[in-house]
């Protein structure tokens, strides 16, 4: 029975423990025995505020080791894995210790702050021989999945073009304030440019126009171009200064040469260009739930996170740094490297 620890209880904390509950209920071989935060006596009583819901308004943690402090929970507890669902500025730090004590990681998107943390994070796991997996759970989402194999597969012949979009009202706490957390670009947008790379590699540069609207929280709204050889024209757009009843919103069209596939965030409209359109079927998992199952697979079966690699995820984080800088510049063109 692999035993895992939770640290961090905020919104992404308990979409990480309601999973791993499903998971358990669901016979997978892992126990979520402790949960630490800082706040944890004052959090388990209060609703968590996210986009998305989570499977409980107020938790009964009664049946878990609590601890307010990370160590005390590393020395009471004999753990072989531990989610960090903790503050962006805090991810490479906490990650990198956990690994060099011999604990495999989950760790909650972005990556980290800075693109330098990143790749210290994914040469630590590769020192240290320990399972490391960022969770970009678009990576793991039916919606998107589906859309990857239809591209790898050239069933509707190439890629001309793709928009992908997200937005919501704006959150709270760290999560506005630009140092700690990148602001929308780094901590919503980054959704969008890491599927962009999974689907069609890293681009050769990237122009991004930026607002900030929110004092000190950097951009808020952000719409880039990728830029690749063959020509196909790739935005992404996000906004997280969408008030009133709006709510939240992801989706995506990508054009092919012989049809084209639409995301609405509920349903997969697929449209050949020579047939009726139809509806795509999905799995009824989320990509929390399904993210989840593989690192936990992963450190099962000692397999390695090839999805989901760290490198690939910290490449991420620099295409983000790369459209921020040209944000700066009015959507100058920064080239990759």
């Amino acid at each position: 029975m692999l035993k895992v620890g939770l640290v961090g209880f905020g919104f992404m904390g308990r979409m990480n423990f309601d999973h791993y509950v499903k998971l358990n209920e669901d016979g997978y071989p892992i126990t979520l025995t402790a949960v630490c935060d800082p706040r944890i006596e004052e959090l388990k009583g209060q609703k968590a505020n996210g986009n998305m819901t989570t499977a409980r308004e107020v938790y009964d943690l009664s049946a878990y080791h609590l601890y307010r402090d990370l160590e005390d929970m590393l020395a009471n507890e004999e753990l072989d894995a531990v989610s960090l669902a903790v503050p962006t500025y805090l991810h490479a730090e906490m990650a990198c210790s956990l690994m060099e004590r011999g604990y495999h990681v989950f760790c909650e998107k972005p990556m980290a702050r800075h693109s330098a943390e990143a790749l210290k994070m994914a040469e630590t796991a590769v020192r240290t021989g320990k399972k490391l997996m960022v969770g970009h759970c678009l990576r793991f989402w039916p919606a998107y999945e589906y859309l990857k194999e239809k591209i790898e597969s050239g069933e509707f012949g190439q890629v001309t073009a793709g928009y992908f979009y997200r937005g919501s009202g704006a959150p709270k706490g760290w999560l506005v304030n630009d140092e700690l957390s990148g602001g929308c670009m780094m901590d919503m947008h980054v959704h969008d440019t890491d599927m962009i790379q999974h689907l069609f590699g890293k681009p050769d540069k990237v122009s991004a126009l930026g607002r900030n609207v929110l004092p000190g929280s950097g951009y808020d709204i952000v719409s880039s171009h990728y830029h690749y050889k063959d020509g196909k024209v790739i935005n992404a757009q996000a906004d997280w200064t969408l008030e009133g009843d709006f709510g939240f919103y992801m989706g995506y069209r990508v054009n092919f040469e012989r049809g084209n596939i639409v995301f609405d965030g509920s349903t997969v409209r697929v449209n050949p260009n020579s047939q009726p359109g139809f509806r795509a079927y999905l799995s009824p998992h989320t990509g929390y739930y399904r993210e989840l199952v593989y690192f936990l697979d992963a450190v099962l079966q000692d397999k390695p996170v090839s999805v989901c690699a760290p490198e690939s995820t910290a490449q991420s984080i620099e295409i983000i740094e790369a459209e921020m800088e040209s944000a700066r510049h009015e959507g100058a063109w920064v080239t990759l490297f």
